[in-house]
């Protein structure tokens, strides 16, 4: 098990490795001039350069990837150009809200996915059948802000039930913060959830077709205990599959759904640093991202021993 994780882990440098050579090239080969956006439109070609200088844009790819990279390795990934600090310091700022909210949005895709998936399964072909797959078709097409702005208009201008934006730390209390956070975890979550419950169908399907649960039945097996006593435990390996790799979808749904709500998190650090051109945040979040990505798929991975007694490391 240990030699297992070690290679997992040492087979995450060359990932990151890569993410940050190809995040830190494309930004530096794009487009537009972060010196240009800082002293504004009017503002001379002198000026330009004397803030090209002053910021290193200036200096050769080489130099700058290397000094970044070093710097990347001791945990310091640069100074936001526009913000004056830290862009490790900017995004553990950031960082609480983006949390909270992709916390709560797998915890509704897993309470919403789960029930649908395994009542798709056992009612196959059936009404409860189209019914959920329909659902997760119609969950995973919509685009998250499309979403968002439907939920906003229902429950918040509509109903007038929860705020239309914003965000609330749990030190103002359980509620302010929760209802701050329910539509946009809603938001991200439907997303989550159709893709987990296309998966959880499919794989209970296979589990419920093997002889041992027809064996189950006709021992007179409890339908509930039949489904999640054995079936979904068997099934259990897909599951977490989809659920590692639709992770990817949280962290890409995050930057729109905080940017649709206004939350102030990663997400929309990451869309005020584009807009801004402010490359050393960009690269910094990107490659933060990425590495988070592969982690938690590192723990799925791991974690498919307390579920499959046939997996050996």
């Amino acid at each position: 098990m240990l030699m297992y994780a070690l290679r997992r882990v040492l087979a995450i440098i060359p990932v990151i490795v890569v993410v940050a050579l190809v995040v830190f090239s494309l930004l530096y080969f794009s487009p537009g001039d972060p010196a240009l956006v800082l002293a504004g439109e009017s503002a001379t070609p002198a000026e330009i350069e004397r803030i090209r200088g002053a910021l290193g844009l200036d200096r050769p790819y080489l130099v700058r990837l290397t000094e970044w990279s070093f710097g990347v390795l001791k945990g310091d990934f640069g100074q936001s150009m526009f913000f004056g600090r830290s862009v490790a310091e900017l995004m553990l700022q950031r960082a609480m809200p983006t949390l909270w909210l992709s916390l709560l949005a797998m915890v509704f895709a897993l309470a919403l996915a789960l029930p649908l998936g395994i009542i798709a399964a056992w009612q196959a072909g059936r009404a409860p059948d189209r019914v959920a797959m329909g659902f997760a078709v119609l969950g995973y097409s919509m685009p998250v802000f499309v979403l968002g702005y439907l939920l906003i208009f229902c429950f918040s201008v509509w109903l007038g039930w929860l705020p239309v934006q914003g965000y609330k730390p749990p030190s103002d209390g359980l509620w302010p913060f929760l209802s701050h956070l329910i539509l946009p975890a809603l938001t991200l979550g439907v997303v989550y959830a159709a893709l987990i419950a296309r998966i959880t169908r499919s794989a209970m399907l296979e589990v419920l077709q093997q002889d041992y649960m027809r064996t189950a039945r006709a021992k007179g097996l409890g339908l509930w205990s039949m489904l999640l006593g054995h079936a979904l435990k068997n099934a259990a390996i897909p599951i977490m599959t989809i659920v590692g790799i639709g992770f990817g979808s949280v962290i890409s749904g995050v930057v729109v759904t905080e940017t649709v709500f206004n939350i102030p998190g990663i997400g929309r650090l990451t869309v005020d640093a584009i807009l801004r051109r402010d490359y050393p945040v960009i690269q910094g979040v990107v490659l933060v991202l990425s590495g988070v990505y592969v982690l938690i798929n590192l723990l799925v991975d791991l974690s498919y021993g307390l579920f499959d007694p046939r997996v050996k490391y």
